[in-house]
């Protein structure tokens, strides 16, 4: 794992909390954007912590270069309530979500680990609000649903708008009243069908085609 955020206290935080885990090996820090992308190009780590507010390269143009290179390596981008303005252009530059920054130590090490195994951190307080709220005050990026949703069957749509709502395949499951291993099925197929890498993308997705309203 990589640590990529401008203070000094920050990055020796997370790496004395993450270090104590058996599991988790933090690989290497950056103290901004472009020494991260360096760094996760060099180290090639599972999953990098980016913060937003850096020098030289913001975490979001650092995130959407690290994702353009198609490495194996995933980004949680790291933020705070009062930055709401940037959730949105992190998970659209191809960030895995999202963790606040006062995130307990356990809940922290549980999101890398799941990171890691290619899935998504995405809160769903979190998500519809912030979200949410971009959408609504930036209508130009809200388009009509492309054809990729258009060939959906009626389930896979409804499990489409379940995901856009940062729902977990367990409560999808309850809400459509059917089994998780079904739902797996369905999710997988709104991926393939949608060229979805995972669920932070689908959030993405369905907002900007108008399937989940802002305030949702």
């Amino acid at each position: 794992m990589l640590v990529v955020d401008d203070e000094a206290l920050v990055r020796a935080g997370f790496r004395m909390v993450l270090g104590t885990q058996p599991d988790i090996e933090v690989v290497g820090e950056a103290a901004n954007g472009a020494e991260g992308v360096e760094a996760a190009r060099a180290l090639e780590p599972d999953v990098v912590l980016m913060d937003v507010r850096m020098p030289e390269l913001n975490g979001i143009e650092a995130t959407r270069a690290i994702v353009a290179s198609e490495s194996r390596t995933r980004v949680v981008v790291l933020t705070t309530f009062d930055q709401d303005e940037f959730i949105y252009g992190a998970l659209e530059a191809g960030a895995s979500g999202f963790l606040l920054k006062d995130t307990p130590p356990e809940e922290l090490a549980d999101a890398v680990r799941l990171v890691a195994t290619g899935d998504s951190v995405l809160h769903p307080s979190v998500t519809r609000k912030v979200v949410a709220a971009f959408v609504s005050s930036h209508a130009e990026v809200v388009r009509e649903a492309d054809k990729g949703v258009a060939e959906l069957t009626e389930r896979e749509l409804e499990v489409f708008v379940l995901m856009g709502q940062a729902l977990s395949n367990a409560e999808i499951s309850a809400a459509l009243h059917i089994s998780e291993a079904t739902t797996k099925t369905h999710v997988a197929r709104v991926f393939m069908k949608l060229g979805l890498r995972d669920r932070a993308q689908a959030v993405v997705r369905a907002y900007e085609c108008g399937l989940v309203q802002p305030g949702a």
